[in-house]
């Protein structure tokens, strides 16, 4: 394998210690030793933080004057998986990063924040910070090869950014399966030739069920009492329901009075919960080379139906004023705060920072993948994908608007009011409407399937890094994937009682909210320009790419994004407020203690295992530091950083227990 020339602006010495347990065997592949890089680049040794291997740092001459850990990989370890091609890389991160949230969530911040506007803020913060962290977190994966726990060997001092990101995912996937959950019981109902949202003949409707409204009849005050729809006079007009609402709240989740009541199980959607897990685990089981293959579909089927919808969309009487509506600047908006930190909160969830399944994803990439190209690649299909939406959702909502007679601005929703009641009552009112509903439901079905099941492959891979492959098993991967899936299983049935509505906010408003993951980014960008050095860590970018990135990037991880995310973090907290469900229900102050302990179980994961690691080492604060900030190298990092390691082949362990061999390479 021809190596990379490397800056002579930095050196460092690299000491490897030799212990009776574990020999490092610096060969060209035999006995046990390294294997030689393949041809592609992709070298699949990884060490792990219990392996074999000594530890000592160095210092020579030079500007990089830090040296690091030596991981060895003795004999029975596996080597790291590859992507088969790296288109799959690409569609596994457009299959994660598109979801739910850039279909019902950025149109109506769009609206919300002065239409065409709010793409001024949004464009500005995604190129301040959200693609110099996305750009991060793969290119860390793809250096460290290793997932989000162990990527941080690169300052192990910091590892609690690891498990921190681990809490948060697993959260993440505990919750947002019960989306999937519903989308698939809407998508069983839709076969049916009367959709039985549609109706108000159903023994779940109340008597205040009303089909059509009849509004305009109403705006003269003087018809107060008249009867205008069915045996509904105007005055109890306001008081009606529709029946897509009812279906909602009274068959579908059957909601109890609040958090206190959980009530009973709803068994159909039980084994809807069922079904799409047992779908995520046999997506996920056999590893990125098959997860590779199925994003192929769910993410690029999505896009197929939206321009089916939007199509449809268009030709819908009505459809002309939402779009105007969409995209109609308001210029007023960009003088109030909220705009701004709705544009950065959105970034950060529509790119799934902070979540350590971009870092596990980067960590299949061949060691020498142009990650940099990648992140801007993929920056501009999240956000292409969150705009296209746009015009799809408020085409319909236009039209709905026209259908009922009332503003657009009163069937704008956000969250599981846009999928669930909005967006099911357009597709009523279509021709061939269970047509429209299942294609509909399909698409919110694989759009948040991939986006699942990924989140599912990164926690599994960051557990799996955890354990040396001394402890390898047949079948390991095949029951880690289980378990896990098994777990978050088992919480979900809080959230398919009565009271699951109440208990699924409370996981979205705390676990994985803006104020975690702005948290998370702000240690990301802190630890790496910081502690490991930005400069230090472009160079290593600069080794794997062949060309060192735009300094942009630099600048952005060294002061932009951390100045960016802490702003935005700490404006989330002055103006917080207590969580709310249909701005009526207020939770009660245990709840809200549970929701605090969701957030806080990520959030105190790094200052409280960076003051443990101090706390347990010995010497001064500046030599404890300094110990506990030396990278921890896989074996992957001696084939391609080391100038010529074929000089190494003739080195052959020492006889003593602690023998320690020093070598000095060029970087």
């Amino acid at each position: 394998m021809e190596k990379q020339a490397l800056p002579a602006s930095s050196c460092s010495l690299v000491l490897m210690e030799e212990t009776k347990k574990s020999h490092l065997l610096l060969s060209n592949g035999n006995g046990g030793g390294y294997p030689p890089a393949a041809s592609n680049g992709s070298l699949t040794v990884a060490g792990s933080a219990g392996g074999g291997g000594g530890v000592v740092g160095g210092a020579c001459a030079g500007p990089d004057k830090k040296g690091g850990v030596v991981q060895g990989a003795g004999p029975g370890y596996q080597e790291r998986e590859t992507w088969t091609r790296q288109m799959d890389f690409i569609m596994s991160c457009v299959g994660f990063a598109v979801g739910l949230g850039n279909v019902w969530r950025f149109p109506y911040l769009c609206y919300k924040n002065g239409g065409g506007v709010f793409l001024i803020p949004y464009l500005l913060i995604v190129f301040v910070g959200g693609i110099p962290i996305f750009f991060l977190e793969i290119a860390l994966g793809q250096f460290m090869k290793a997932g989000s726990i162990n990527v941080w060997n690169i300052a192990p001092l910091f590892k609690g950014l690891g498990y921190a990101s681990m809490v948060i995912v697993f959260f993440c996937n505990t919750y947002y399966i019960m989306v999937l959950a519903w989308g698939f019981y809407y998508l069983i109902k839709s076969f049916n030739s009367v959709l039985p949202w549609s109706t108000c003949d159903n023994t779940w409707n109340t008597p205040n069920c009303i089909e059509i409204f009849r509004h305009p009849e109403c705006k003269n005050a003087s018809l107060a009492n008249v009867t205008v729809s069915g045996n509904l006079t105007c005055a109890e007009l306001a008081d009606a329901r529709s029946p897509i609402i009812e279906f909602w709240e009274n068959k579908v989740l059957n909601i109890s009075s609040g958090l206190d009541e959980p009530g009973q199980m709803n068994w159909e959607l039980m084994l809807c919960l069922i079904a799409v897990w047992i779908l995520v685990y046999f997506c996920v089981w056999k590893g990125v080379k098959s997860t590779g293959k199925i994003v192929y579909f769910t993410a690029t089927f999505p896009y197929v139906v939206l321009i089916i919808l939007l199509v449809r969309g268009v030709t819908l009487p009505g459809a002309y004023d939402g779009i105007m509506y969409y995209i109609k600047p308001d210029w007023s908006k960009l003088e109030e705060a909220q705009v701004w930190i709705d544009a950065g909160t959105q970034i950060f969830f529509s790119y799934a920072i902070g979540l350590g399944a971009l870092t596990a994803l980067g960590s299949y990439n061949r060691f020498n993948n142009d990650c940099y190209k990648d992140a801007f690649v993929l920056a501009l299909i999240n956000s292409g994908t969150s705009f296209f939406a746009g015009f799809v959702v408020f085409s319909i909502l236009g039209f709905m608007a026209a259908e009922q007679g009332v503003h657009i601005s009163q069937v704008a929703e956000s969250g599981p009011g846009l999928a669930f009641i909005a967006y099911p009552k357009a597709v009523s009112l279509m021709p061939v409407a269970p047509l429209w509903a299942a294609l509909f439901f399909f698409m919110l079905l694989l759009l948040g399937l991939d986006s699942q099941f990924v989140g599912v492959e990164g926690f599994v891979t960051g557990i799996l890094d955890l354990f040396p492959g001394k402890y390898y098993h047949r079948y390991k991967r095949e029951i880690s994937v289980a378990i896990c899936c098994l777990l978050c299983f088992i919480i979900d049935l809080s959230m398919v009682t009565q009271g699951g509505m109440f208990v699924f906010q409370l996981f979205d408003y705390y676990s994985a909210s803006g104020m975690t993951l702005l948290w998370q980014a702000f240690w990301e960008c802190i630890v790496v320009a910081w502690v490991y050095g930005a400069d230090r860590f472009m160079d290593d970018v600069a080794r794997m790419i062949g060309y060192r990135p735009f300094p942009w990037m630099k600048w952005c991880w060294s002061f932009i994004t951390p100045c960016v995310c802490m702003g935005i973090f700490l404006f989330h907290l002055v103006n917080y407020k207590p969580l709310t469900y249909n701005n009526q229900y207020v939770y009660p102050w245990w709840g809200e203690v549970i929701g605090w302990c969701l957030a806080l179980s990520s959030m105190l994961c790094i200052p409280v295992s960076v003051l443990y690691k101090l706390f347990r080492a010995k010497g001064s604060f500046k030599e404890r530091w300094a110990h506990l900030t030396i990278p921890v190298w896989g074996g992957h990092h001696l084939e391609y950083m080391a100038p010529d390691i074929k000089s190494l082949t003739s080195l052959s362990p020492g006889t003593d227990d602690n023998k320690v061999i020093i070598f000095e390479s060029v970087m």
